[in-house]
This record gives structure tokens, sequence and C-alpha cells, in this order.
């Protein structure tokens, strides 16, 4: 294997610990929410975290990708920095302020009146996270991946360590210490989970504040306009993206064609058996935080296209792993979650490759943003959100959540072919069609074969089967990729 694939390996394995480890901690916490709390008020945890991925593309807006693009070639570093730092302390400020202004009114809308606390939250966790955005970009582009890891792994423990607290510790703790009255109220119940990641938002920027401390605050109106050309169309990328991501959930309450209760409850089974398919998100992110800054910094190589076809490559081979493994054990995998919500493990399947192909579209993506043609990107990601939007609409009366999960597979899909074909266009990468659609055949061949044959046979046989099936993915896999010394053409 190249050097330069190590190093993508190696910083993807760094970045993804906090990712990786985090999540299956907090992916932990997923058989505690589904047997404490009933379908329906998981469903308001499932809603409200929607919401908040659309709201952090707008506190963000695009500039993290600003920075890295603009930094690499900058003579002054610290100076994009501070201006951007500057720029989301200010966009913050405004926003975080608007949502606590209105938040009576937002909490109508939303269907919560009794809980404007919930908007109050949330605008302060959007508005710490947004600050903290550009410090962890900046530690990335440094390269002080352990520095990154250990802030949000910080983070991440803080979350759930409270979470565990306030929903496991102080119900059994309360009658024998009975301060706890003082900070528990078991009527808030899922409100702790928000409790809980504001508190461990806010730690988490205040150990960010000696890095940001640490450069020379100024802010360049020139430069500033100047990424904002560039970041600004990557909003209605993000946007779109999220709508891509998140809008089923959205969509559910108000368009399943039963009361307001049934709904929320098939919304709750909905947001927990997506749960199931985070061992893919979770690679699937690991690489996306260290492929963008590597692929930035690989732009004046005279191979790098072939560089990033043959990370695409790789990544599919592994996510092909990662696909055949999660359905092969999923009989297993399934009890993370409560028996009240396994009636949605139909949408595993689909939301496992919906998510594989949303990988594969994050490496595409990196041709419009190396080339500053990101509003191509937001055509791009306009279309996925019509998409996703039209078909969800048109699915999920008549087959509820999981047309909800067939429009997410279908619009990445559609969005892999769109920028692949402008990428060829405009920036011609040459990725190995033959070899990356095989691996995705033989992928979904084991799993359609382990379905309709291995399911079938005894227990014990079945389990052997399945290790062989795996091992002959893998086998294959490396004996077809020995042809190539595992390395990029020069």
């Amino acid at each position: 294997m190249s050097q330069i694939l190590k190093k993508l390996a190696g910083q993807t394995a760094i970045y993804g610990l906090s990712s990786i480890v985090g999540r299956l901690i907090n992916y932990l916490l997923v058989p505690i929410y589904t047997r404490v709390f009933a379908t329906g008020e998981y469903g308001v945890v499932t809603e409200l975290y929607s919401y908040v991925g659309f709201l952090i593309v707008l506190f963000t807006y695009g500039t993290e990708t600003a920075f890295f693009r603009h930094v690499k070639d900058a003579k002054n570093p610290q100076s994009i920095y501070s201006t951007l730092l500057l720029s989301l302390l200010s966009s913050s400020v405004l926003m975080v302020s608007l949502l606590i202004l209105f938040s009576g009114s937002i909490a109508n809308l939303l269907q919560y009146p009794q809980h404007i606390e919930y908007i109050i939250w949330f605008a302060l966790i959007l508005g710490f996270d947004a600050l903290a955005s550009i410090t962890f970009a900046k530690l990335r582009y440094e390269e002080k991946a352990l520095k990154f890891a250990a802030l949000k792994l910080l983070n991440i423990f803080l979350s759930i360590g409270l979470i565990l607290f306030f929903l496991i510790g102080c119900p059994r703790w309360i009658d024998s210490m009975p301060w706890l009255h003082n900070i528990y109220n078991p009527e808030v119940r899922v409100g702790y989970i928000f409790i809980s990641n504001l508190i461990a938002s806010a730690i988490t920027l205040l150990c960010l504040v000696p890095e940001m401390l640490k450069t020379k605050w100024e802010f360049d109106t020139a430069l500033w306009k100047k990424m904002m050309v560039y970041a600004l169309p990557l909003v209605a990328v993000g946007f779109a993206g999220t709508i891509n991501e998140m809008l089923d959930r959205v969509l559910l309450k108000h368009l399943l064609p039963y009361d307001n209760a049934t709904n929320m409850a098939h919304l709750g089974i909905y947001g927990a058996c997506y749960k199931l398919s985070i061992l893919m998100t979770l690679f699937t992110q690991a690489f996306r935080m260290a492929a963008e800054p590597f692929f930035f910094s690989q732009a004046n190589q005279s191979n790098a296209q072939k560089v990033y076809a043959f990370a695409m490559k790789y990544y599919i081979i592994i996510a092909g792993l990662i696909f055949i493994g999660v359905l092969f054990f999923l009989e297993f995998i399934k009890h993370f979650i409560g028996q009240n919500y396994h009636a949605g493990l139909v949408v595993v399947p689909i939301l496992l490759m919906a998510n594989l192909f949303l990988g594969i579209y994050y490496n595409l993506s990196i041709w419009y943003k190396l080339i500053n043609k990101t509003l191509i990107g937001a055509y791009i990601a306009i279309f996925g959100a019509v998409i996703t939007l039209v078909l969800n609409i048109a699915l999920i009366p008549t087959m509820g959540y999981v047309g909800s999960a067939w429009a997410t597979l279908i619009c990445y899909v559609l969005m892999v072919v769109a920028s692949y074909l402008l990428c060829q266009k405009h920036y011609p990468i040459p990725y190995n069609i033959k070899s990356m659609l095989g691996y995705l055949s033989a992928a979904v061949l084991l799993v359609v074969f382990h379905q309709f044959v291995i399911l079938q046979l005894p227990t014990t046989i079945a389990y052997i089967a399945r290790f062989a099936l795996i091992g002959l993915y893998i086998g294959g896999a490396f004996f077809y990729e020995k042809k190539s010394g595992f390395n990029i053409p020069s």
C-alpha cells in the first residue's frame, strides 16, 4: 500500500477515534432510550435533533470548508482563522438571540407549546457548537489529530455521563439522596438528553478558548468577502444535504396517515432502527473528516486525481464489508433496541446502502471544491433535496417509514450519478467504475444469498457459512487488488 494511502488511513483512524468510540458509546445508550422511553417520546428526540441538523448548517455557513480551501495557499493562515472565528462569533450571537427571542412562537409551531425551554437549550447548543467548529477545523489543518480526538471524546463522555446520571442514577438514588431533588425532576424525561448535550457543548467550548486566544484576533474584510463567495453556496449544499439526511424524520410526523401519537411512535421506531446503520455512518464520517483536508493537501500533486480514485475504491471495499457484516449479524445487533422497535428492522438494509452511497458522494464532492465550482455542488445538492422531498411526499402516506428509507437511497444514488457525470466533464478523475461496481454487486449478492439460503440452514452451519462468505469477500478483494500491487499508479 502506498505511503499516501497509509497517511489517509492513519488520519481516518485517529479522527475516527473520537467519532467511532464516542458514537459507539452513544450507540450503547440506544438500548436505554428504547427501554426507558415510549416510542412516542423517542420520536421527540429524533425530531428535534433532525431540526438541529438543518440549523447547524446555517450557524456554520460553510466556514470549515472555506478555511481548508483558502488556508493551504495563504501567506498568513492565522488571519484566515481569526477572520472566520470573529465572523462566527458575531453570527452565532445574532442567531442565538433570535431563536431565544422567538422561542415561544417556534415551540408552538413545532407543537411543543409546553416546552419552550427545548428551543432555548438547542439555541445555545447550536451557538456553542458553531463557535467550536472553526477551532476544530484549525486543529485538523495543523494535524493535531490527538488533541482534536481528545476534545471530541471529552464532549462525548461528558454528554453520555450526564445522560446516565439523569436517566439511570437519579431515579435510583433520589430516595436515599434527598439533595438530588434540587437538580432532578422526573417529569423532564427526554429533556435531560438535551440538558446533557448543552452542558457538554459549553464545557468543550471553554476548553477550546486557550486555542482561540493563541491567535491574534483580526478581521480582514476583503478576505472575508472572498471566503464568503466560496462558502455561501456550500450553505445550499449543506442545507440540501441535511434535507436528504433529515427531512424524512421531519415529514413522518406530518405525512403518516394516523393520529399525532401514533405518528410520533412510528417516528421513534424509524429513528431507533436508523441507529442500527451506525457502523456505516461512523466509517463514512471518520473517512470524510480525514479525507477533506487530505484531499486539499494533495491538490497540487501531479497524480492527485489518481489518489482520489484510489481512495474511493478502498472506501467502497471497506464500506461493502460493513454492509455485509451488519446484515449477516442483524439478528444480534437488533437487540440494541427494545422489542417494541423491532417492527422497523426492514429499513436497515436500505439505510445501510443509502449511507454507503452518501460516502461515495462525499468522495466525489471534492472536485467542485478544488476548482471553486461550489455553485455546481449546490445545484447537485438541491437536485437531491427535491428528489427527497418529492419521494417522501409520494411514498410516506402509503409505505410509511419504509418509503422514507427508499427515498433516501434513491436520492443518494441519483446524486452520485449526477456528481460523477459532472466531475468527468469539469475535473476528470479516473475512477475504476468496473471494480467499484463489482465490489458493490458482490456485497449485495452475498447479502441476498444470506437472506434466502444461509438463514434457512441449521444455526451452527449458518454461522460457519457467514464467516466463510465474509472471508470470500475479503479474500477476493485482496487477490484482485494484489494484481496492482496496492499502489497508486504514477
